[in-house]
This record gives C-alpha cells, sequence and structure tokens, in this order.
C-alpha cells in the first residue's frame, strides 16, 4: 500500500510519499509545496490544490492521510491551515482517493510511541522506520512523513482487529 501524508499550510505544505510492502516502510518522495507570500490567498489555495492533484496523479497512492488541526493560540493561522486543509481534502476527494485523518497525538504515539514526544524525536524515528541517510531537512516534510507512517501503522493495526474477531 502506497500513502502520501499532508502537513497541510498556506506557506509551506509538506508532503511524503511512504509505501508498505510485507510489514516494511519504504521512502517514495517528499518535499514541500511552498506559495508565494505575495500572491492572493485565493491564489495561493488554487496553487496548493492542483499540486496536490499533481502530486497524486504522479505517485497514485492508495490514501492520503492529513493532519488535524490543533491550534490554541493563533486563530488566524488556525483559519489559514483550515483553509489549506479543504482544498487538499477536496483534492483527495476528486481524485477517488481515501481520505484518513489524524490529530498530532495519534501522528507522535504511531511514530515514537508516545504522544508528547518532541519534534526532533518524531523525525528520528521517521528516518529509521524508513532508513533515510538523514533527517528531513524541514519539519512540514517530516510530519508528512510521520502522518503517512501513523496511517500505515493504524491501517495494519485495524487489519489485525479485524483478523483476530470471530
Amino acid at each position: 500500500m502506497q500513502v502520501i501524508g499532508i502537513d497541510p499550510g498556506v506557506a509551506i505544505t509538506g508532503y511524503g510519499v511512504v509505501e508498505e510492502y510485507s510489514g516494511d516502510y519504504k521512502y517514495i518522495a517528499s518535499g514541500c509545496i511552498r506559495t508565494d507570500k505575495d500572491l492572493a490567498p485565493a491564489l495561493r489555495l488554487v496553487e496548493i490544490y492542483e499540486k496536490v492533484v499533481e502530486l497524486i496523479s504522479l505517485y497514485n497512492p492508495t490514501a492520503l492521510a492529513i493532519e488535524k488541526i490543533f491550534f490554541s493560540k493563533n486563530v488566524r493561522t488556525a483559519f489559514q491551515v483550515g483553509e489549506a486543509r479543504g482544498v487538499i481534502i477536496l483534492a483527495a476527494a476528486r481524485c477517488s482517493l481515501e481520505l484518513h485523518e489524524y490529530t498530532p497525538l495519534q501522528v507522535k504515539q504511531a511514530v515514537a510511541g508516545y504522544g508528547n514526544a518532541e519534534k526532533v524525536q518524531v523525525q528520528k524515528m521517521v528516518q529509521m522506520l524508513l532508513k533515510l541517510p538523514q533527517q528531513p531537512a524541514v519539519d512540514d516534510e517530516a510530519d508528512a512523513m510521520a502522518v503517512a507512517l501513523c496511517h500505515l501503522q493504524n491501517r495494519r493495526f485495524q487489519e489485525a482487529v479485524k483478523g483476530g474477531r470471530s
């Protein structure tokens, strides 16, 4: 199964494409979608939408996993991230892709084994699980790969639970 993980944002949207085969994880691709701050907000969202559709078309993943918003202070940023999430969710729906959403706590727990793990711990686990030569340079990219890994872990768990039922 191949999954594209997304860490949504207006200025920077991280993505990571990860595959699971026979219980092993394989890094396929990752990067960031960056939008120009001088563009009108609507045009930035169009750019995010189009690039996500392009990534889906290029890698043909089975599912898209996206991080849920969790903000406690900056309402303006939360709204902007929500708008980016909206166009990403629309892209998944328009491409008939399964959509799965995870909280930062779920992602940290799945990848690092601890819901309050620091960013550096999550990045180190992403590096280890995907056998990367170095940690991802950009937080958004690492977070996106972590979301993809979270979905693959969660899917494996759900299948194990279903298989254990009589």
